[in-house]
Order: structure tokens, then sequence, then C-alpha cells
């Protein structure tokens, strides 16, 4: 695996490039954090692993955070990252994204299958338990408030105000779950039984699923977000990877992108 800086779109970040990647694809992978934290590179090791596990390269984009750059400006370096793979030539893309870097993925989709001048559309998407509900509605979010050990309520609404900066959360660029999932897409969700996120990923699959999109989730019993990170310790960790990889290397390997 080599990793390198790199910029696509003007949009600064790192490649992660296992050898014998697929030739003419790629996977643009958004970073979680909620929208205010994280860095291309804290997270390429993690991408590393689903881009060897795919068989493809992978760009991570360090998209402008929160609260100095408010909604949507980190839409739009997804989308100028996206758009920088097409005009060097990819011809495959999937697009993946972790926590809120599932949200901007899906806000991104959106984005494409509304472009009627969109030249290359993304073949399929994985998000590792994405942010579908910025008015955290969620029942989950008091179901698995004592099991999830990483996000207190109070905490992510500080988060999403800095964030959205007066903006809407029903916005359905902001909140994806209240957007037109029609025509987006396959798409495969990953999320852990324990955690405060479920409902997101529960309510985003069942929408896409009535949109007549190929959407599919799996959930893994006794597990927190994040969870892929314990690659190596948690044979839940190993599945979920194996599941993206078969998931992506079979999207990015499709002529037809059907």
């Amino acid at each position: 695996m080599n990793f390198r800086e790199g910029r696509m779109g003007g949009i600064p970040g790192w490649w992660c490039e296992p050898l014998g990647a697929l030739p003419g694809a790629a996977i643009l992978h958004l970073h979680g954090g909620w929208f205010n934290l994280g860095s291309a590179s804290a997270y390429r090791h993690l991408v590393g692993h689903i881009a060897r596990s795919a068989g493809a390269v992978a760009f991570v984009p360090d998209y402008r955070l929160a609260p100095e750059h408010p909604f949507p400006a980190a839409v739009e370096d997804a989308r100028a990252s996206l758009r920088g793979l097409t005009e060097s030539g990819t011809g495959r893309i999937a697009v993946t994204g972790d926590s809120a870097g599932g949200n901007l993925a899906l806000s991104l989709l959106s984005l494409v299958v509304a472009d009627p001048e969109a030249t290359v559309r993304p073949t399929g998407a994985v998000l590792l338990s994405p942010v579908t509900d910025l008015e955290l509605t969620g029942s989950s979010w008091q179901t698995r408030a004592e099991a999830d050990p990483y996000f207190v309520r109070g905490q992510v609404e500080a988060l999403i105000q800095g964030y959205l900066n007066g903006h809407s959360p029903s916005d359905p660029l902001a909140s994806p779950l209240h957007g037109n999932l029609v025509g987006l897409p396959p798409i495969r969700v990953q999320a852990g039984d324990d955690e405060v996120l479920l409902e997101d990923s529960r309510r985003l699959v069942a929408r896409a699923v009535a949109a007549r999109v190929d959407a599919r989730l799996d959930v893994w019993e006794g597990m927190p977000h994040g969870f892929l990170g314990f690659i190596g310790q948690a044979q839940a960790a190993a599945g979920a990877l194996s599941s993206l990889g078969e998931f992506l290397s079979s999207r990015l390997a499709s002529v037809s992108q059907a």
C-alpha cells in the first residue's frame, strides 16, 4: 500500500494506492468527525484497508471543516473532488463515507443524480454508520445512549450548530434522510447494534428501498460506532471489510454501471 499527498479538483487530500489496483477506477472517501473534526491524514489508514479490500485506489479529500467553514462548504468540496476525478479521466467511481462522511456522500450523490450535465455518475456507495438526520430524531439516541461509548447528545448538538451556522437541519442537503433518494446507485450500509446512530442507517435504507434503490443494511451485534477501525481485533470488522470490499470491487469492475 502506498500513501501520498495529492489534490483533486483543487482540494488537498491523500491517495491510498494498493498494488494491482483496477485501472480507470477510484474510490472517493469522505471522512467522519461531525463536520468539525478529522483529516484525510488521520483516516488514510482506515481508507487504505477499504482500498485494498476493493482493489482500487482511493482519494480522501481534506474538505473544509466547521465552524470556520460552515455548511455547505464540505459538500461543495466533496463535489469538487468528484469533479476532479471525473476530469482526470477516471471512468468508474464509487463513493464511500463514514459517520459525517456518510452524510456528505449521500448529499453528493443526490447532487450528481440531479445534475443532467454529470458525465460520470458513481457506480455505487458504501456508508459506514452514516449521519443522515441532523435533527437527531432517531429512537436509538435514547435506546442506545448507555451502550454507545462515543457520542453524548449535547456534544453532538453543539457540533451540528457549528456546522449549520443557523441553517435548517431539515434541508435535504444537510439531512439526506429527508431527500429524494430516487435514482441513487446501489448502496451498502454497515452499522453497529450498539450505536446511537443506528436508526439513521435503518431509516435511510428503508426509504431507499421504498424509492427502488438497491440498498442493504448490515447491523453487527455488539459493535459500537466506528467498529471498522477494529480491523485485526474484531471478527465483525473483518466481516464488514470483506463484504464492502466485494461490493465495491464488483461495482467498480462493472462496465455498464447498471
